[in-house]
């Protein structure tokens, strides 16, 4: 191999650029095997906030220093083990939830939802949750009601927070 292609593919010291290929392919492991969890939305729940197709990154240390607040973007474990879904923390632990004509109240305050556009006339009875539970939904609230999931989920099945 001529010196000129050996520089170009190894470098002037190819023991250095062997360190360092090896340090960046553990880094990307531990990064995206145990840090960043790849996850592609799919569905249209979460409309216009995310599209159905896109692909997102959930930090799973997000959570390591504080618990979810309201408004966060988070991939929750609602359906097995494999299954993903991407959804906003509306209700925190002990917080009353009710929906009403498509207006989310917490305590029975109306919450103010900019990232909603557009709002069918869901009713959901007063609900009381738990010292370990959230609220979650999409933000996409003018499909109907029955094919949405949402609800209670413990903080244990949060998984993490959306980076974008």
């Amino acid at each position: 191999m001529p010196r000129l292609v050996k520089t170009i593919l190894f470098g002037s010291n190819p023991r250095l650029t062997a360190i360092r290929a090896g340090v960046l392919v553990v880094t990307a492991i531990v990064v995206f095997g145990y840090v960043l969890l790849p996850v592609r939305l799919t569905g249209i729940s979460m409309e216009p906030t995310y599209t159905d197709g896109e692909l997102n990154f959930a930090n799973r240390l997000a959570f390591s220093w504080r618990e979810p607040a309201r408004g966060d973007v988070v991939a929750i474990r609602m359906a097995g083990p494999s299954v993903l879904y991407i959804k906003r923390v509306i209700g925190l632990p002990g917080e009353q939830i009710e929906i009403e004509m498509g207006v989310v109240k917490v305590n029975g305050e109306a919450l103010l939802e900019p990232t909603v556009v557009r709002k069918a006339a869901w009713n959901l009875p007063a609900l009381t949750l738990g010292p370990d539970e959230y609220f979650v939904i999409g933000d996409n609230r003018a499909m109907s009601m029955r094919n949405h999931d949402f609800g209670r989920a413990t903080r244990d099945r949060i998984i993490g927070k959306l980076l974008f």
